[in-house]
């Protein structure tokens, strides 16, 4: 009996075959050799116009926030990007103008701090392709990725608008009849993700919460990781259970200390609440915003200057003080 689908009026926006992204890993060079570089390089080099991103963390936690400048500072364009609780670094990518298409779970809020004016200016603008999805919808389509399949069946969105703008199909489950959501795999071409602690070869610790981030690395045809500090791969070899994210999944690595500024990273630094609230303030008037661009992002020549503008090593120490009282 030929199955009715129900689909959601949203666009897929990547390859959902798992055999086409087999072929890709199956050439991918997984040889355990030294991969630093810089994030002038890896922007250079793995984003291009067209490119679809995917970012690790969540909301301001554990953000790339250096990639995400330079992706700015660099003026990329015409970026897919997957807006998975996405909070500053979605605010950061609107503010340069970088996508023209986002799978959304959770954008242009910043949480308990408010709306991002700009965000919101940019996607009501009309200019970008938009497809809804949950935040486990979202979570899920990295894990079908990360499997090697092309979907997953689940239950998540069934009877909601959320569905409706979404591109998920209803199907029937062939053991009870029910029906069922199946969400397509999400395959990006790179991802970005911040760590705790790395080795040369890329095999990478976090502490706290992984979120969807193994399953991302897995999905991603390149990875780049940037981490708080290089160890030892004796270190990591000690306590293996600790790493989430092995070698062979990753591209590059940098080294980028406080590299979520301002977003928090769990265990080491509060986020900054009053460059965040600048960030907002600023985006209440345009010229005040383009003055902001200009001063933090545009004429910094890389994070560590935009660091030293908010501050720098005084202020990180405050704010890991701060994370230490706190947590």
């Amino acid at each position: 009996m030929e199955q009715e689908l129900k689909n959601g009026i949203g666009e897929i926006f990547t390859d959902v075959d798992p055999e086409h992204s087999r072929e890709y890993f199956r050439k991918k060079n997984k040889k355990m050799v030294p991969k630093l570089s810089t994030v002038t390089e890896v922007v250079e080099k793995y984003v291009q116009d067209g490119t679809y991103i995917a970012v690790g963390g969540f909301g301001g936690v554990r953000i790339p926030t250096a990639i995400l400048h330079e992706i700015v500072r660099q003026r990329k364009k015409n970026l897919g990007f997957s807006g998975h609780v996405a909070t500053h670094d979605c605010q950061i990518l609107a503010a340069g103008e970088c996508y023209n298409r986002v799978d959304i779970a959770y954008v242009v809020g910043l949480e308990a701090r408010g709306l991002s004016k700009n965000s919101r200016r940019v996607f009501e603008s009309g200019k970008l392709k938009i497809t809804e999805w949950s935040n486990a919808a979202l979570s899920w389509r990295y894990k079908a990725a990360a499997m090697g399949l092309p979907f997953l069946p689940t239950r998540t969105m069934l009877g909601t608008d959320t569905y409706k703008y979404s591109a998920a199909k209803e199907i029937t489950c062939p053991f009870t009849g029910k029906k069922l959501a199946a969400l397509p795999a999400l395959y990006p071409d790179v991802a970005f993700i911040h760590v705790h602690r790395c080795d040369i070869y890329g095999n990478a610790q976090i502490d706290g919460i992984i979120v969807a981030d193994d399953d991302i690395a897995k999905a991603a045809k390149h990875v780049i990781i940037t981490t708080e500090k290089i160890i030892s791969n004796d270190e990591i070899r000690r306590e293996p259970n600790r790493t989430i994210i092995p070698y062979w999944l990753v591209d590059a690595v940098i080294e980028i200390p406080y590299g979520s500024y301002p977003g928090n990273m769990p265990g080491e630094y509060y986020s900054d609440e009053e460059h965040l609230m600048e960030w907002l303030n600023a985006e209440q008037d345009p010229e005040k915003f383009k003055e902001f661009l200009d001063k933090y992002i545009y004429n910094t020549k890389d994070f560590y200057e935009y660091l030293q503008l908010n501050g720098g090593i005084e202020k990180m120490i405050k704010l890991r003080q701060k994370e230490l009282l706190i947590g």
